[in-house]
């Protein structure tokens, strides 16, 4: 079943009829999240309304650090099962670690200022996330610039 998903016909078709529930549903549970995490959501006794910032930056953080998994996964099994579409699924999904990365490491930015009183600690994970964002922009260099096919398939085993 997942050998035949990887055709990209048949996956196109997949996803296309797929798409508007996919958006429907997270229209409704973003939304929901936040009425519930930004607007309904108690102040802290310590950190005030400040703690609020939590309910951006902790999902964007794991989701960063769950779309580089993901992308580790689908690199690993394009370059072993040589499945083109992974490799276009991964150069898809890129950005949008990027971009989970950036909220993670502004909101964390804007968390620290009023609760350690500065903007930017070389605490451990803070700089694990600065260096994921460094992966991912070294990732997304990479790809951007191969524009010749043929030389993106000699990097890259089974790109087509």
């Amino acid at each position: 079943m997942i050998r035949q998903l990887s055709h990209p016909k048949l996956f196109l078709r997949w996803a296309e009829a797929l798409l508007p529930w996919n958006i429907a549903v997270a229209a409704l549970f973003g939304c929901g999240g936040v009425l519930l995490g930004l607007i309904f959501s108690p102040a802290d006794y310590q950190q005030g309304e400040s703690v609020r910032i939590m309910y951006v930056h902790v999902p964007a953080s794991w989701s960063a650090l769950s779309v580089y998994t993901v992308m580790a996964i689908l690199s690993g099994w394009g370059f072993v099962k040589r499945v083109p579409l992974l490799h276009l699924m991964v150069k898809a999904i890129a950005p949008i670690g990027i971009v989970f990365t950036l909220i993670s490491l502004g909101t964390g930015a804007i968390w620290g200022k009023p609760t350690w009183g500065t903007w930017w600690v070389w605490d451990a994970r803070l700089t694990s996330m600065l260096l994921l964002l460094f992966l991912y922009l070294g990732y997304w260099t990479l790809v951007s610039t191969l524009e010749d096919e043929e030389k993106a398939c000699r990097v890259y085993p089974g790109y087509q």
